[in-house]
């Protein structure tokens, strides 16, 4: 914390961040890939042969596919940069957006006019990928927390607003964050070697740290105020954390995976399968009856209808 600006580091870390999301993002995998020129794939000498050529035989002469995972890759990244670090850059996922806006048109460009189709194949989702970004996205969160806490003054403001201050303001708090330094401390051979540069010799120095003054018994040791603030960080770091995930969940079980509309479509298609499957049963039961019946009557045709019982030749004659 020592080898920061006045500003502190959260600043630097900005600046950082602007360099990569503007000069990375948007200029070498944007513009480059813009203004670079392409290298034909066929001869300019020869475009009545070019002409004449097939849609597949033109795909051959275009450039092979790679695959995705340079895509998802660089996708990756810059997810991480967003999220890890977005509490010291909020305009981070502006140009993200902006970047994600430019790519997604030079990436139709690259798949339709410069490589050769892909052969097309069935996935239930993004894969491992997707693992990959809910890591980050709970990593970020314990991330964001320690830029916040560790990065800035915002935890020893409210520490010392809260407990040190005597009137709860912040003034004398810049007074509070430096430690008192004997100069007759110094190891020998790294005392200045002009201690009258300010017209007057300097026995005492100030440095922003929170050490013990050199008159108490432990001088230069850390003071409590060090670890109080210490302990203020790693509270903020795990309040902020259970919170973030609190909504983070509350977020994803408020808004479905699924759109309505298109889970309504699932249901029907459901119901309509269901709806085909019990007809298809149905007209198979149907075809085994008639199949049954006419089996059954030729059998019974077969058989001869009972005849009557003729009367005895005596009874005749008596009649």
């Amino acid at each position: 914390m020592e080898e920061c600006a006045h500003a502190g580091c959260l600043m630097e870390l900005c600046i950082q961040l602007c360099i990569t999301m503007l000069g990375k993002q948007l200029i070498q995998n944007n513009l480059f890939e813009i203004g670079l020129p392409k290298s034909e794939m066929v001869s300019i000498q020869e475009p009545v042969l070019h002409k004449t050529l097939k849609r597949y035989e033109k795909d051959q002469l275009l450039g092979p596919f790679v695959g995705l995972n340079p895509e998802y890759m660089e996708m990756i990244i810059q997810f991480g940069m967003v999220t890890l670090f977005v509490a010291s850059f909020p305009l981070a996922p502006l140009f993200a957006l902006l970047n994600n806006i430019i790519e997604i048109r030079l990436d139709a460009k690259k798949f339709v006019t410069e490589l050769r189709r892909p052969i097309a194949a069935k996935a239930k989702d993004i894969g491992i990928w997707y693992n990959l970004l809910r890591g980050l996205s709970k990593v970020a969160v314990i991330v964001n927390a320690f830029v916040i806490a560790f990065t800035s003054d915002f935890i020893p403001r409210l520490v010392y607003q809260h407990v040190y201050s005597p009137d709860g303001t912040l003034h004398g708090f810049v007074n509070h964050t430096l430690s008192y330094f004997n100069v007759t401390d110094f190891d020998p051979g790294t005392e200045p070697l002009q201690p009258m540069h300010l017209g007057y010799k300097v026995s005492v120095c100030r440095y922003k740290d929170y050490r013990d003054a050199p008159w108490s018994s432990t001088k230069y040791e850390l003071s409590k105020e060090f670890w109080a603030i210490l302990a203020a960080r790693l509270a903020f770091v795990i309040v902020f954390q259970n919170v973030v995930m609190l909504m983070s969940d509350f977020v994803d079980w408020l808004i479905p995976d699924i759109p309505k509309d298109i889970s309504l479509q699932i249901h029907k298609e459901k119901i309509l399968m269901v709806e085909l499957f019990m007809k298809e049963e149905q007209g198979k039961r149907f075809a085994a009856r008639d199949n049954q019946d006419s089996c059954t009557v030729p059998s019974s045709a077969n058989q001869r209808p009972p005849q009557p019982r003729s009367r005895p030749v005596s009874q005749a004659h008596s009649s």
